[in-house]
């Protein structure tokens, strides 16, 4: 019990960050919109190419369901994902990297991502420890915090 206070209270002095297994998740201060328009910019202004913006909440609302708002932003640097899929094809199968922004039930908004080392962990020949893994780890956590405003 003591130990499971002493880690909600290390994730609370935290704020703006929470780590569930592999997803990171970043609190941000905008709407959905905005903080995915913020985090484009910022995937361009450092380089990376935009592949695509998926609005699940408007595919949503074209089939007749309700979803809060949820956009994927999929982007990528070959610089970055290159040596990864050279270590191992399949890294493929992951690569380009993925946002996540929605708002969550009360209202919340987040961007998250799974960890670059979780993604390609399973990859025979892709070290947990390489040089693209932690640049992979870096890239999103400053695009993560500059999109999230706060």
């Amino acid at each position: 019990m003591l130990q499971t206070l002493a880690v909600g209270s290390v994730l609370w002095a935290a704020p703006g960050w929470a780590d569930s297994d592999d997803i990171v998740k970043v609190r941000a201060t905008g709407d959905v919109a905005t903080t995915m328009s913020a985090l484009e910019a910022a995937v361009e202004g450092a380089g990376a190419t935009v592949f695509a913006r998926v609005d699940h909440g408007a595919g949503a609302e074209g089939a007749g369901l309700e979803l809060g708002p949820s956009q994927l932003l999929i982007f990528g640097n070959p610089k970055l994902g290159t040596p990864a899929m050279q270590a191992n094809p399949l890294a493929g199968l992951f690569l380009p990297l993925k946002v996540l922004v929605y708002e969550d039930a009360g209202g919340q908004v987040w961007l998250a991502y799974e960890a670059p080392e979780e993604t390609l962990d399973d990859l025979d020949g892709v070290d947990d420890d390489a040089d693209y893994v932690a640049r992979m780890t870096g890239a999103l956590r400053k695009l993560t915090q500059a999109a999230a405003g706060g």
